[in-house]
């Protein structure tokens, strides 16, 4: 499979965008990276079984450097507890290197009709916009890591960051939004670390993947969304401090469902 310019572009603006969302609202891009990446891989000529698993590695992978940046943003704000987030760290990044062996062997149209329920689910939380009351205090480090393993297995089927996860589970735990929400960027590494970690084994002996892959992850395309991402997940975390995104949000939960369907129409 060779990137045509106008495929490089498309990468470039999906990785600016999806960068400035992470920054924004401490959600991992895989939620908007994947739906379009398996657009765009489809058209290259990426058979269905492999193209959601491409997709969702190299989206994984791509959070690896969108997280770091994101994460220095937010802690520079003071807004990264790394109290709670070693030992949620620590298990996110076995939960997805287990989630993405797993996702290895699941059929591509199961592993998108995962993919597009999960994103419904999070797209309807948004659209509600309920959020949970506080209920109780953060639990002890083996619970927090038990709690990050669950993310990460999940986050490895949806190539996403876990924020949509871990920043209720933190405000339900008495952990506030702003401090909840730089946590969650800073899940992003070790879940991105593992699901690299994970879908490269899982991948590494298939065939018919596109050329320039490493296992499941398609490098070329991954350098383009990095290029593409860092110099915009600073700017979506300054803007998360000055702004109520209460709107942008709801608004991103209706393109969620749109993504969501295109989804259930691969899976079906």
């Amino acid at each position: 499979m060779d990137l045509d310019l106008l495929t490089v572009a498309a990468l470039i603006v999906l990785g600016a965008s999806t960068g400035f969302l992470a920054g924004l609202l401490g959600i991992g891009g895989g939620m908007s990276m994947v739906p379009f990446m398996t657009m765009l891989f489809s058209a290259q000529g990426v058979e269905m079984d492999l193209v959601v698993k491409v997709a969702i590695a190299t989206s994984l992978a791509t959070i690896l450097f969108t997280s770091l940046s994101s994460t220095r943003a937010h802690f520079k704000k003071g807004a990264v507890d790394m109290a709670i987030l070693k030992p949620m760290g620590l298990g996110a990044f076995v939960g997805t290197f287990l989630g993405a062996n797993f996702a290895g062997m699941l059929k591509g149209t199961v592993l998108a009709a995962v993919f597009a329920a999960f994103v419904g689910y999070s797209a309807l939380s948004m659209l509600r916009g309920k959020k949970p009351k506080p209920g109780r205090e953060t639990p002890s480090a083996r619970g927090l890591g038990i709690v990050g393993s669950g993310i990460g297995f999940i986050s490895a089927l949806l190539g996403s960051g876990g924020g949509f996860i871990t920043v209720p589970f933190l405000t339900w735990c008495n952990v506030k939004m702003h401090t909840a929400v730089g946590i969650s960027a800073g899940m992003g590494f070790p879940i991105a670390l593992g699901g690299l970690a994970g879908y490269i084994i899982s991948g590494w002996d298939v065939t018919g993947l596109p050329g320039g892959s490493i296992g499941y992850i398609y490098v070329p395309a991954l350098i383009i969304l990095v290029i593409g991402s860092m110099s915009t997940v600073p700017f979506g975390a300054k803007v998360a401090h000055s702004l109520n995104v209460d709107s942008l949000r709801r608004f991103f939960a209706y393109f969620l469902f749109l993504l969501a369907a295109y989804m259930f129409t691969k899976a079906f």
